[in-house]
């Protein structure tokens, strides 16, 4: 079934000018899909102006009230069209003709040639279609290109996600069209995707992949898991409830070191017919080398993005995954300023640089043979997704035990100038910071950096570069003239801050926090945590119970709080506010632990 929405710009002097075309002008104007002309009322009736709730009636009223000031012009063109044509025709008895006619006929002539070239550069129609025209096709939303030559699709409404195509409209509608989610963590549509682990902690059943996924509305979701075509598991997530679910290991993706390589349908798909929060676990249950990654659904996904990795160490390489949402998705990547070595592969050189053409969940992962990813970028010519990570590294190399990194990178047109960066806990003594490092990655060039309280770290940098802060437990405030990407790392648990080992998390800049989260952190850890960024005066809850020890940072006007969840119940955990707050959720037992950001609103261009 089609159905097609115009929008169309009513030009006043445009309507007058036509007015003066003649009948066979007229015939040849723009028509809608039944044939009547643009004046017609299958037009009116449909026709739609972004601000205007102009009716067809009085559509037809303005076309009217333009064209009385050219009347008399319009009736002496109709009444002289025969006496144009017979002059036309009949060459003797035009030229015999009163001279009266004969000025009416050459006046009338010049008038319909000046509307006729108004007509044709005005029209905004091309041969195909209008600019900005709608219409279904089956299961596709499409949209007139600008040029008006051809119908492009716009979007697929896909059943699974519940939504339709409204052939009123010519657009997807559904709780999960992306005219109704908008950009945040949460979506309908995500690709959850196993990167490099450990080999002894990547089989099932001791350590399994899985995914949690948080129903943040107040109706059921269906939730279906596929692998290329299969369906791989489904299942009804409740109201404002979490489900875990556990996926195969993709051994090409996970087991070995090398080389980089591109794995066909390597990436699961996971939708829902509701909004829903996806968080990926690489394990799930606490092991001796874990993370988990808060997942971008494809609406937050972007175009660029910078990598943030770590050095190759100990023969174990550092990684970064690419994966598709769409066929024929072209992506380049570019190695960092700083020299790296990477396991050629793909059409992917040694210095990381290459192009690579990707189809819906096909994965690309890059892997080092030498130095670190971070700095590396990659483009591509539709939305992608980038996990950037570790197989297992100690941070500081010479801090002990190693563990897996992984993070769900926030696309380079999302990041932000500002940013609030807070130590995790140590466990079990609660009261003291554990040490982070820190690193702050430019994404464009002459990119200055300071910091609030100071962290003598202040630098300019290009794009690519970063400033590392090692082992610090200080809190304090990102300040840089062009966006950045900021990311923390836990220090390993041998050097003397408590139990743990490295995980790493991107931080959130306060442009992005959000008023309340939904999340889980698996009850099998030692100690859970959620750590708040939270302004001055904002009155915080976590699972209901109000958030009273605070600490402030610097003079940003932002407060650190550090809350201990409880292992007691299923994992899943809230955290509201009457400000907008940012969280990031951690685990840790003895030599493991993972981290992620609890959420953010994904806002274009922050500041």
């Amino acid at each position: 079934m089609m159905g097609v929405m115009r929008t169309l710009p009513m030009d006043s002097n445009l309507l007058a000018a036509s007015l003066l075309v003649s009948a066979v002008t007229l015939a040849t104007a723009c028509t809608d899909d039944a044939g009547t002309d643009e004046n017609g009322d299958e037009i009116g009736a449909t026709e739609t102006t972004a601000g205007d709730s102009t009716t067809a009636g009085e559509a037809g009223e303005t076309e009217t009230e333009s064209g009385s000031g050219t009347a008399e012009s319009s009736t002496d063109a109709d009444t002289t069209a025969d006496e144009t044509t017979t002059a036309d025709t009949t060459a003797d008895e035009s030229t015999t003709a009163d001279d009266t006619t004969t000025d009416d006929t050459t006046e009338t002539t010049t008038e319909e040639e000046e509307s006729t070239d108004t007509t044709e550069t005005g029209d905004p129609c091309g041969p195909e279609c209008c600019p900005g025209e709608t219409q279904c096709v089956d299961d596709v939303a499409q949209e007139c290109n600008e040029d008006g030559t051809a119908w492009e699709d716009a979007e697929l409404c896909d059943d699974i996600q519940g939504v339709v195509c409204d052939t009123d409209l010519g657009e997807c509608v559904g709780d999960c069209s992306e005219s109704a989610i908008g950009l945040s963590y949460i979506g309908c549509d995500y690709y959850p995707t196993v990167t490099l682990q450990y080999d002894s902690y990547n089989t099932s059943p001791k350590d399994d992949f899985a995914v949690a996924v948080a129903n943040t509305g107040d109706e059921d979701a269906m939730v279906t898991v596929t692998q290329g075509d299969a369906i791989v598991y489904d299942t009804v997530v409740s109201p404002a409830d979490v489900a875990v679910i556990t996926l195969p290991w993709v051994n090409e993706l996970t087991k070995g070191n090398a080389p980089t390589k591109l794995t066909v349908d390597g990436a699961y798909r996971l939708r829902s017919d509701k909004p829903i929060v996806v968080y990926q676990y690489n394990p799930l249950d606490s092991t001796t080398t874990n993370d988990a990654s808060l997942m971008l659904p494809t609406n937050a996904w972007g175009n660029d993005y910078m990598v943030a990795s770590w050095a190759h160490w100990n023969s174990i390489p550092g990684f970064y995954t690419v994966v598709a949402h769409e066929d024929d998705t072209t992506v380049t990547v570019s190695g960092p300023p700083n020299a790296v070595g990477v396991s050629a592969g793909a059409n992917i050189d040694g210095s990381g640089n290459g192009q690579v053409t990707l189809d819906n969940s096909d994965v690309l992962q890059v892997v080092t043979t030498s130095g670190d990813l971070t700095g590396s970028y990659v483009s591509a010519d539709k939305p992608v997704q980038v996990i950037g990570g570790h197989k297992c590294t100690n941070v500081p190399a010479n801090i002990s035990a190693c563990d897996h990194l992984e993070e769900s990178l926030f696309p380079i047109q999302t990041l932000s100038d500002e940013y609030i960066v807070v130590p995790p806990v140590q466990v079990p003594n609660n009261d003291l910071d554990k040490a982070q490092m820190v690193r702050v990655i430019a994404t464009e060039d002459d990119t200055q950096v300071t910091f609030d309280p100071d962290q003598s770290a202040d630098a300019t940098l290009d794009t690519g570069e970063f400033i590392q802060l090692s082992l610090t437990t200080a809190a304090f405030q990102v300040n840089a003239s062009k966006p950045v990407l900021v990311v923390q790392y836990m220090v390993g648990q041998s050097g003397g801050y408590g139990t743990s080992d490295p995980a790493m998390v991107q931080a959130v800049t306060p442009a992005q926090f959000r008023t309340s989260y939904l999340f889980h952190a698996a009850p099998t850890w030692t100690a859970n945590f959620v750590d708040i960024i939270a302004p001055d005066g904002a009155n915080v809850t976590v699972d209901g119970v109000a958030v009273t020890d605070w600490s402030a940072v610097g003079t940003s006007g932002f407060n650190v709080g550090h809350v201990a969840l409880s292992n007691a119940g299923n994992g899943n955990h809230t955290v509201e506010s009457n400000l907008k707050v940012g969280i990031s959720v951690y685990g840790v037992q003895s030599a493991g632990s993972y981290w992620y950001p609890g959420g953010l609103d994904l806002v274009i261009n922050p500041q």
